[in-house]
């Protein structure tokens, strides 16, 4: 398996700090789990889960190939005959348990598809990422359209990863049914997440066929993937409010100001016009969004907001959130809101590093409170939230068969990414950026820019960050 590692440099003693501590707390929530070296969520959490383990995995492929493909292969190997997907995994008394009591969301597609490409793009788990999207993808429809309103239905908070959230009133935290609740008052509820869920299978299966030249195929998966965001956006997409509402069990739309558009901007299930409408009237709203700490679950105007210290979807602002907005922005080509969320979290973690769950969006405060009621330390998707921001902000970020390099701010660095027997290093010095690959300057550029390369070096993109 190919060499990893980053060494970055920075006069910026803050922000020197922080990473040191992220990454030492990284490598504190590495575990062996029966012959998988996987990165665990830490913070208290103890399992590997489907919604963070695998993007969490690929963030730290830059560090650790063995771990990222480990995070990925964990929920690949243990899927189960019907085409599920276990939400989580525990390692328990030397046995490894999947948990197929909920979805507990689904960043997994594309960060798989990410380290196939770091990894050395190994045919046999292709075929085997190909096989275990479809078979979920197919079981998705098979079992989660109970009423066949041809969209897709969250049973239970875990499904969606929304601990807490007071939106599902009285239904399950978890269901391990293949038959919904029958004594909910909302759910099923036909979800823009689990839609998306679909969405991602399908668009990422295409980008496999495509791989594999299967034209043909691509083509088709394309479509049947075009038609899971066509029926998203006519059933979920309210065009007065610009943004999606999931609808209850009575097909009533349920009008609750959710950050959970910017989760499909993550799957690529809204279309760029609808992503604007939703970035531009409410993220970016001081009101509802852009908070002091922005990035509240739920609106902070919102009826359903609360701003509980704890595990609650219903409120503050989550590290899971930042962690999923890097890929939910640059999909769309908001790079410019990158450098600002990173700056914030960097803030709210400080260089006493409090890696923690989330943060009041007033105040920007941590609220740590681990499952345990411990004060919580080391919870994976800040600490990887911090080293994916850095990177983006100050750094060279491996993208499948290209670089992202970033030059943003004014301190002095350098931040070097070793992959493959390359050596990719940016310095940043005097008001301008310096791009070298193994040793050899590509060329110099202007401070606060994006730029995209092959991976020799020729330019592909270029993007102000401001």
């Amino acid at each position: 398996m190919n060499y990893t590692n980053v060494t970055f440099r920075t006069e910026n003693t803050v922000l020197q700090k922080l990473v040191d501590s992220a990454e030492q707390r990284c490598r504190q929530n590495i575990r062996m789990f029966a012959g998988y070296k996987v990165l665990i969520e830490g913070g208290g959490y103890h399992k590997v889960w489907l919604e963070t383990q695998p993007m969490g995995g690929a963030m730290y492929a830059s560090r650790n190939l063995e771990a990222a493909l480990a995070n990925q292969k964990i929920f690949m190997d243990h899927q189960r005959e019907d085409g599920r997907l276990p939400g989580s995994i525990e390692y328990k008394d030397g046995v490894l348990i999947p948990q197929f009591d909920k979805f507990q969301g689904f960043c997994f597609p594309a960060p798989a598809l990410d380290v196939w490409y770091l990894t050395g793009k190994d045919p046999a788990y292709l075929s085997q990422l190909f096989e275990v999207l479809e078979r979920f993808d197919r079981y998705l429809w098979k079992v989660r359209d109970s009423d066949g309103d041809g969209c897709l239905e969250t049973w239970c908070r875990y499904d969606t990863g929304e601990d807490d959230a007071v939106r599902y009133g009285d239904a399950p935290n978890a269901w391990d049914q293949e038959v919904p609740p029958d004594d909910s008052a909302v759910v099923p509820i036909a979800s823009m997440d689990v839609m998306s869920y679909s969405y991602s299978a399908r668009e990422v299966m295409a980008e496999i066929a495509s791989i594999w030249g299967r034209d043909d195929l691509a083509s088709e998966l394309i479509k049947a993937a075009e038609q899971v965001k066509t029926k998203l956006r006519d059933y979920l997409w309210d065009e007065k409010a610009g943004t999606l509402f999931d609808r209850d069990k009575n097909h009533r739309s349920m009008p609750v100001m959710l950050h959970n558009p910017l989760r499909a901007m993550y799957w690529k299930s809204l279309s760029p016009a609808d992503a604007d409408r939703f970035v531009k009237e409410h993220l970016l709203n001081p009101e509802e969004f852009w908070t002091e700490m922005p990035l509240p679950s739920v609106a902070v105007n919102d009826p359903l907001f609360r701003n509980r210290p704890y595990n609650s979807w219903s409120g503050q602002s989550e590290a899971l959130t930042y962690q999923r907005a890097v890929r939910a922005l640059e999909n769309y080509g908001y790079y410019c809101l990158i450098p600002r969320l990173g700056q914030k979290l960097f803030d709210a973690v400080g260089p006493e590093g409090r890696f923690v769950q989330q943060f009041d969006p007033f105040t920007m405060q941590p609220s740590g409170i681990d499952p345990d009621g411990k004060k919580q330390e080391g919870y994976g998707p800040a600490i990887l939230s911090v080293l994916e921001y850095a990177g983006r902000m100050y750094g060279v970020h491996i993208v499948r068969d290209h670089l992202v390099w970033g030059t943003w701010g004014e301190e002095n660095s350098t931040y070097l990414q070793e992959w493959n027997g390359q050596r990719f290093e940016l310095e940043l010095f005097k008001g301008r950026a310096a791009l070298r690959i193994d040793g050899r300057e590509i060329f110099t550029c202007p401070r606060d820019m994006r730029i995209e390369t092959d991976l020799a070096g020729t330019i592909l993109a270029e993007n102000r960050l401001l």
